[in-house]
């Protein structure tokens, strides 16, 4: 039975960052809460929908559901955005360290393919561990429901839409993604990272 979802309680940090401003975070924030508004309306849309009608070209059944995909995707993406951000910035320690080096050589490397992925994402930036790999990739998404392989746990999330960043960058997305990597909050990533269990991998 599906339970109404109600809108996450993040850090105050998060308005007090380096590089994107207090004005941002809110009407960044009002959108994360319209996910989460409309999730709710559309499982309430569910409970009555024909199912009798169900159509691939269109039916009510389809409609709400793809939607629903979308809403949803713009709920936990948001979620983990919002989590690893108002912190200090700097580098990784610990075992998010050791597994980023791991994986792309050194943090220096993964850096730089992170922040080329999101110079070219239209939509998001995952840092993703790959249980069937066993390794960490940072993936690309263009859209709310373009979601990372399947069996991939997300560890970070980089949202390049333009609302992100346009009130303090304009155009200038890179100036808006350095911004991102000096308010990471590394110690709240790596509690995401050890509660995987992912070092012993």
């Amino acid at each position: 039975m599906w339970e109404k979802i109600t809108p996450k309680k993040f850090k105050d940090s998060l308005f007090q960052m380096t590089g994107i401003s207090k004005k941002t975070v809110e009407n960044h924030l009002k959108l994360y809460e319209g996910y989460v508004n409309k999730v709710n309306e559309i499982m309430e849309e569910l409970k009555n929908v024909d199912l009798a009608k169900a159509n691939q070209t269109y039916s009510l059944l389809r409609e709400l559901k793809l939607e629903l995909s979308f809403a949803l995707g713009g709920v936990r993406n948001h979620e983990i955005y919002f989590d690893y951000l108002g912190g200090r910035g700097g580098e990784p320690k610990g075992e998010t360290r050791m597994l980023i080096e791991r994986n792309f050589g050194s943090y220096e490397d993964w850096r730089k393919d992170f922040r080329a992925t999101g110079l070219s994402a239209r939509g998001w930036v995952w840092l993703a561990y790959d249980w069937q790999k066993g390794n960490l990739f940072n993936y690309l998404g263009d859209s709310q429901n373009t979601y990372p392989i399947w069996e991939c746990s997300v560890i970070l999330a980089l949202d390049t839409y333009e609302h992100a960043y346009w009130v303090d960058y304009g155009p200038d997305r890179a100036g808006y993604i350095e911004a991102f990597f000096a308010n990471l909050d590394w110690e709240a990533i790596e509690t995401r990272v050890r509660s995987l269990k992912l070092g012993g991998k």
